[in-house]
């Protein structure tokens, strides 16, 4: 009986489902995707659109939003379904980079989100990607609601500086924020090069301490906290 619940246990973790209590309906935890012309692309969840020029034609419209409508783990995807954009989302090709869309999303920074062609590429927008001697303007927003840069840096020697400070993080897995007097704040740190797609990190702050996920938990230098203003 043991090794049946572990199997079905994996099972459940491959289709990436889970069940509610009493047999209701099933519940999908879906990745962020677009499905489009027979090629499904993932959401770039550390990445964003670095400016509007990079739009290019319109592709065609999301028919179907897969999240809320569909409770069978062997639901296939068709052209034009998407996991969290509403139908009628409006979905565009970016310049130059047949493998990348974008689609129109109000809450998302410059005004749409990004994804990538999963069969065609790996994932490249982690920290450890970012060409760092390219890197020519930072953006620091205040994440969440609603979104909110607070501050930019296009000198060359202030870009240099926080880079500095970014690469110098030290690495604690074992680091537990201080959230006695509520959760840490979130801010969005953006690095801007001449592509499309600028680097986009979370970075949390607990009243003490700056701490970040570049791979794992990384704890930030005191000396970055110059940089982010009040507000």
């Amino acid at each position: 009986m043991r090794r049946l619940n572990v199997l079905i246990f994996l099972f459940l973790l491959l289709v990436g489902c889970r069940s509610t209590p009493f047999g209701g309906q099933t519940i999908i935890d879906w990745v962020d995707f677009i499905k489009w012309d027979g090629i499904e692309y993932n959401g770039i969840h550390s990445g964003v659109l670095a400016d509007e020029k990079f739009i290019g034609e319109k592709l065609g419209e999301v028919k179907f939003k897969v999240a809320d409508n569909v409770t069978n783990p062997g639901y296939k995807t068709k052209d034009g379904d998407a996991a969290f954009h509403e139908k009628g989302t409006e979905i565009y090709k970016i310049k130059g980079n047949p493998d990348l869309l974008a689609l129109k999303d109000k809450s998302a920074i410059h005004g749409y989100r990004v994804y990538y062609a999963i069969d065609e590429n790996e994932y490249r927008w982690h920290f450890k990607n970012v060409p760092i001697e390219k890197v020519n303007v930072i953006e620091i927003h205040q994440a969440y609601t609603p979104i909110k840069k607070i501050t930019e840096f296009k000198d060359i020697d202030e870009v240099n500086t926080l880079l500095k400070i970014l690469n110098n993080g030290k690495g604690n897995s074992n680091f537990q924020p201080d959230t006695s007097k509520g959760d840490p704040t979130y801010y969005e740190i953006i690095l801007y090069t001449d592509d499309p797609i600028a680097y986009k990190y979370d970075i949390q702050f607990d009243g003490t301490t700056y701490f970040w996920h570049p791979w794992e938990t990384s704890i930030l230098p005191n000396e970055i906290g110059a940089f982010i203003p009040e507000h």
